[in-house]
């Protein structure tokens, strides 16, 4: 597939194993591999942000670095009421305090950026492209990797949110409606990999006030492992090349082990190199 203007990038979540699309991503920074249009869901969205403002390292700092200064991971964490993983330390502290985002750089490009949330009222994704305020933007990126149950239910404009993977796993299919037609995907898990085949259990006091949604998360295996074949279709007939981890994966979604998470960044970094400036 040759990669050009009209060619999209999608990148997947899956919590701290998005370390992996972080070592992808360093690699395109290294050697000057961008996209006029990316969409990020989650993980992705977090990770994929300091790719748009070209900021190389900036995300691996967030997911190894500072897991060893700060650790916002973790049971304590949620019985603060700051969730499982610190929400709010990760989109409102850091950016300020330990590694500024570059808000300038990221304004001034031209480059579309996507951000994938879950609306808890309606049961569906929405879609946001943020260039002009830069709480509207912590925001979305907050709503877009609260996981469900896990974090707080995060309100963007006053409405409730929680993880875009809920409604919109990976989000190929809006990169194709949104003109681009060919894609690059990064994804988290490896070839083959597909959710169980059952029903999602959720208590019946949790997210009581918001139906639609749990009915999203009820049945989300189907959605995801539905995008997961259509993905398989695509690269079969050459409209994708899909970058996935090629070892057998051992990071969990809320992984603390730096030495895993190193790793997962190593084979991030050397699987991007299936993108070559010669396919631009």
């Amino acid at each position: 597939m040759k990669i050009d203007k009209q060619t999209g990038l999608v990148l997947e979540g899956g919590g701290m194993r998005g370390i992996f699309t972080v070592g992808v991503l360093d690699y395109f920074m290294d050697n000057n591999i961008r996209f006029s249009y990316t969409i990020g869901v989650s993980a992705g969205a977090s990770n994929g942000i300091s790719y748009a403002s070209w900021q190389r390292g900036r995300s691996r700092f967030s997911n190894i670095d500072l897991l060893k200064i700060y650790n916002y991971i973790g049971l304590r964490r949620l019985l603060q009421g700051k969730g499982y993983i610190d929400l709010d330390f990760l989109f409102y502290t850091y950016p300020e305090k330990y590694y500024p985002f570059d808000y300038d750089t990221y304004f001034r490009s031209s480059e579309r950026f996507v951000v994938v949330t879950s609306n808890c009222l309606t049961g569906k994704a929405e879609y946001y492209e943020e260039k002009k305020d830069p709480k509207k933007l912590l925001d979305v990126l907050r709503a877009s990797c609260s996981l469900p149950v896990m974090c707080p239910v995060a309100h963007v404009n006053g409405i409730p949110m929680v993880d875009g993977g809920v409604c919109d796993a990976i989000p190929v299919r809006r990169a194709i409606e949104d003109g681009y037609k060919k894609n690059v995907i990064i994804l988290t898990r490896n070839k083959g990999y597909r959710k169980a085949n059952k029903d999602f259990y959720l208590p019946g006091f949790i997210y009581r006030k918001y139906p639609a949604i749990r009915e999203q998360l009820k049945l989300r295996y189907r959605s995801y492992n539905n995008v997961l074949d259509y993905i398989d279709q695509l690269e079969a007939e050459d409209k994708a090349i899909v970058i996935r981890p090629q070892n057998p994966i051992t990071v969990g979604r809320t992984e603390r082990d730096v030495k895993k998470l190193s790793e997962l960044y190593d084979e991030g970094y050397e699987c991007g190199r299936m993108i070559k400036r010669g396919d631009f």
